[in-house]
């Protein structure tokens, strides 16, 4: 049996690693989306490292690219390739951008960062996947900030008028963004309402809990002929006490004092 928890601390201690050693940010994106990633790359995702490249294989897109400490932590613990070379995250020359780059390392589909173009850019796959006749999905990880860009909504409208039912839509949403909190910077609500009024069937879910996140994915499409999104409830830099749903966690790294403190609380986890 696979053990999720065990799973997703292994990430976050590696994401701890290759952000404290590189003096980077972005931690508390990271950490949020972490429970996301591990159960779909050891659970839904139709995928296999040795062929990272095969035909069928099911899409995923971090759209949220300036998270991707998370990403090839992940990719590197589903064994894409060998975790050695995380120790290389953001440096010069690197393999390892800060934000994910297409073909990098193997695993990674397509260069992201540029908020708002991740849905977009699965949509394109989503409808070629429909025009080909393959049965690959196409999973797309976006941020709740990001849903404050206009090219966000048009992939939105775009993927129902089409009825993508293919495509899955995923928001980490933490409640902040680079400036503040969401609600305060672009208010979002009614979340919910606004994906199903642009023709998405919508499920809601502690973004933290596998068993929930298993149970709603599982039954993808949610409602055939129609796009489906995920609205995960997270927290920003889950698992680091001193981080927690604080905004500084989106700009600097822990301290020596904190990596040793994070260390301890996330083998408590």
């Amino acid at each position: 049996m696979i053990n999720y928890n065990k799973i997703s601390n292994n990430i976050r201690k590696d994401i701890l690693d290759m952000i404290f050693g590189s003096r980077t940010s972005h931690i508390g994106s990271a950490l949020s989306c972490v429970d996301i990633l591990t159960l779909l790359y050891f659970k839904i995702l139709k995928i296999n490292p040795r062929k990272p490249l095969a035909e069928n294989r099911d899409r995923f897109i971090l759209s949220k690219g300036h998270a991707a400490a998370a990403l090839y932590a992940t990719l590197a613990e589903r064994g894409f390739f060998d975790k050695k070379l995380l120790k290389s995250f953001c440096a010069n020359g690197s393999k390892l951008p800060g934000h994910s780059s297409r073909n990098c390392v193997p695993g990674v589909e397509v260069s992201t960062g540029s908020l708002g173009h991740g849905l977009a850019i699965g949509n394109g796959m989503a409808i070629a996947g429909k025009k080909d006749n393959k049965k690959y999905q196409v999973f797309v990880l976006l941020s709740d900030g990001e849903c404050d860009e206009g090219s966000t909504w048009e992939a939105i409208l775009f993927a129902g008028h089409h009825k993508l039912d293919n495509l899955v839509a995923i928001v980490d949403y933490n409640k902040w963004q680079a400036f503040g909190r969401t609600k305060n910077v672009l208010n979002l609500e009614p979340f919910t309402k606004k994906w199903k009024d642009f023709g998405w069937a919508v499920e809601e879910v502690d973004g933290h809990n596998f068993q929930e996140i298993y149970k709603v994915l599982k039954k993808i499409p949610f409602q055939k002929n129609k796009p489906s999104v995920l609205i995960a409830h997270t927290i920003k830099a889950k698992g680091l006490s001193f981080m927690e749903d604080k905004l500084e966690s989106h700009y600097r790294p822990p301290t020596t004092e904190e990596y040793k403190i994070a260390i301890q609380e996330i083998n408590n986890l």
